[in-house]
């Protein structure tokens, strides 16, 4: 045998030796696990975990595991958490916070819970100070994360609250907090961190747009805002959550009383907001939670027990609705998984999962849903 051929005898016994001494591929990576074929980059042994977060309707938060090889949830690790929020965010998958309206004798005093995410485990450790209270008549709603800018935002009544992180998780007051806003229950940050929206319910409807200040977080209006979410309507439409799809180029949100999704094009680099040709779109009734990845779009209809599902059109934003769709699927919260390989829900079911038909967006169970009762909101993590 040549001496080039022990060499590499000897760096395949040394990282044989170095995954038997690690258990197998459990704590190994992606150079050692294809060299012997013990696993690969959807088995769990390998991959980066990934959770699902349930912000419970039971008092507490329940973090459960992905599998990476058929993206079902494992036995959840379970923590005390407000029982009446509507709000739950994750900051650079370090920070989980969770929005948490209370009362007192003199009126509303909300707070903001927080915890550090292990990612190795799916453990939450509460951080310093927590919870960080919003001041007094606060009643803090949905939550939106600007990653970049380190920065909370909470919405509030006629107003929106901004607090910005340090390395601990901290919370502070960034200065000109909170901003005016209207009735806005729910917020979303677009994917660059340039802008943020909030859906405003103060009849007829309307969804309010900011500009983010990139350094500190701080807000300002963009010119025209409040933008109606059906223009020249005076029909009441109690607009709800709201997303931006992963492009960062439209804004949509729930009609709820109207039964329909109202579409926006984001003007760049203003952050003004022009109607989706076509828009307001149809949903089901009573449509309450959006979930988007990639080039879809899926609506819980929580009075007709079904999803809808749309493709967007990455020119235009039009939606159209999927030829399966809508799903005879009862449900409520929805969230995807970052790939848009899966889609979870929960309902009275359970917690359930669904995979993603990337050509068709058509929804399949995949294993039995796990027991569980209910959830406000779903974060995925990873």
């Amino acid at each position: 045998m040549q001496p080039r051929s022990y060499v590499a005898l000897a760096l395949i016994l040394s990282s044989l030796l170095g995954v038997l001494a690690l258990g197998g591929c459990g704590t190994s990576n992606f150079t050692i696990c294809p060299l012997i074929g013990c696993c690969g980059p959807t088995s769990d042994a390998c991959a980066a975990p990934q959770y699902l977060f349930a912000l419970g309707l039971n008092g507490q938060i329940d973090v459960f595991p992905i599998s990476a090889s058929n993206g079902t949830p494992g036995s959840p690790i379970s923590t005390s958490g407000p029982a009446n929020s509507v709000g739950m965010a994750v900051m650079n998958n370090q920070f989980l916070y969770v929005s948490n309206p209370q009362l007192s004798l003199s009126g509303p005093l909300g707070s903001i819970d927080a915890w550090s995410v292990n990612l190795g485990t799916g453990t939450l450790t509460t951080i310093s100070g927590s919870p960080f209270l919003l001041g007094a008549l606060s009643e803090p709603g949905g939550l939106a994360a600007d990653n970049a800018a380190q920065v909370l935002y909470v919405g509030d009544v006629g107003r929106i609250d901004a607090l910005k992180s340090d390395a601990n998780g901290v919370l502070t007051t960034v200065i000109g907090s909170p901003f005016p806003a209207g009735l806005n229950s729910y917020l979303t940050v677009d994917p660059q961190n340039r802008f943020l929206f909030a859906s405003d319910d103060i009849p007829p409807g309307n969804v309010l747009a900011y500009t983010i200040d990139p350094t500190t977080g701080a807000l300002s209006a963009v010119a025209g805002s409040p933008f109606a979410t059906i223009p020249g309507s005076v029909t009441n439409t109690q607009p709800g959550q709201i997303v931006v799809d992963s492009t960062g180029n439209f804004v949509y949100t729930v009609l709820t009383a109207t039964n329909q999704i109202a579409g926006f094009k984001i003007t760049s680099p203003s952050g003004a907001l022009a109607p989706v040709t076509g828009s307001p779109f149809s949903a089901g009734n009573r449509p309450l939670f959006l979930a988007t990845v990639n080039n879809l779009l899926y609506v819980s209809n929580t009075s007709d027990a079904t999803i809808s599902g749309y493709s967007i059109d990455p020119a235009s934003g039009v939606l159209t609705a999927l030829a399966a769709s809508p799903f005879s699927i009862f449900t409520n919260p929805l969230a995807t998984s970052f790939d848009g390989a899966y889609l979870y829900t929960t309902g009275p079911n359970g917690l359930t999962t669904f995979s993603v038909n990337p050509q068709t967006g058509a929804l399949t169970q995949v294993g039995t849903p796990i027991p569980y009762g209910g959830a406000s909101v779903l974060t995925f993590v990873q």
